[in-house]
């Protein structure tokens, strides 16, 4: 076993994040900077995106609004995910890439966008743990990754005294609930921030995809997101939401949203979209949090 080396614990994002995966897809530049400055004003510490989201221009959208504003000590740290196959060859480049679209010398949250059994490597682990002692890279996560999945590359970097995964990023919505009490556990026992995506089930929770996808949509854009949602049991679970919304007066969204926010052992919840008043909906969902609503709705 290799000597044990102490990290440096990734900062609490704080119950809000922003994610980006609407940049360059969704909404232009200008309208992603507006975004990220009203995210900034409201306290937001962390914004999210991925070297896969627009090909890139979603990084380099977050690098134009860094260089433009040039924030201080204080400003949004900035996450980003590296695609597989995670061998040297690929991470090392892949990583260099986002830097340079971001237009940084560190990246300050490292994930491991989606499983692939590279990860299950020393290899992989060994390059990650590289470009942390690097200076590359401050604090390394997952992505998309189970209960094993976990279990297995945080047993092989302590095995091996390597740099820790310390955030975990899984869809986790009323429709799709992809963190459960066994995967909340492991996080705790290994510290490890989770944080969630989708509250809304990219629309599906509103209700306007009832009578068919919407044009314009994400539903209608990336057409393999329909067969998540457009299934008997989301199709239960919306029904349940919609009933608990009629009888307490409160929309499909506001319930979806505080829902997600308030779940359990979630340390953060990725909010995107395309204008400032997606931000506020959120926030303004973090005012409720009424445990047994929340089981009424899980209860379908």
């Amino acid at each position: 076993m290799t000597a044990t080396h102490a990290f440096p614990s990734f900062p609490a994002p704080g119950p809000i994040t922003l994610g980006s995966s609407t940049f360059g897809r969704e909404i232009d530049q200008a309208a992603a900077f507006v975004l990220m400055d009203h995210a900034r004003a409201r306290g937001i510490r962390l914004f999210d995106t991925a070297a896969t989201y627009s090909a890139g221009v979603s990084e380099k959208i977050i690098g134009a609004w860094l260089a433009a504003r040039r924030p201080a000590a204080g400003a949004p740290a900035i996450a980003t995910k590296l695609y597989p196959p995670y061998t040297a060859a690929a991470m090392e480049p892949g990583v260099a890439a986002s830097a340079a679209r971001l237009g940084v010398d560190t990246i300050d949250l490292l994930y491991l966008h989606k499983w692939d059994d590279t990860a299950a490597t020393l290899e992989a682990v060994s390059t990650l743990d590289r470009l942390v002692r690097d200076g590359r890279v401050r604090a390394l996560g997952a992505s998309n990754f189970s209960l094993e999945q976990m279990r297995t590359i945080l047993a092989l970097q302590k095995r091996h005294g390597l740099a820790p995964l310390q955030v975990l990023q899984n869809n986790n919505n009323l429709a799709i609930r992809d963190v459960d009490a066994p995967l909340r556990a492991l996080c705790a026992a290994e510290s490890v921030t989770i944080v969630t995506y989708s509250p809304l089930g990219a629309g599906y929770l509103t209700g306007k995809h009832r009578g068919g996808v919407e044009p314009g949509s994400r539903f209608d854009m990336v057409p393999a997101h329909q067969n998540m949602y457009f299934n008997p049991v989301a199709e239960r679970r919306l029904a349940r939401l919609a009933e608990v919304a009629a009888r307490t007066g409160h929309s499909l969204t506001h319930l979806a949203l505080a829902w997600a926010l308030h779940h359990p052992g979630v340390g953060s919840v990725l909010i995107g979209g395309r204008a400032p008043a997606h931000l506020d909906q959120a926030f303004a969902a973090l005012a409720l949090n009424d445990p047994a609503l929340f089981a009424e709705l899980e209860s379908a």
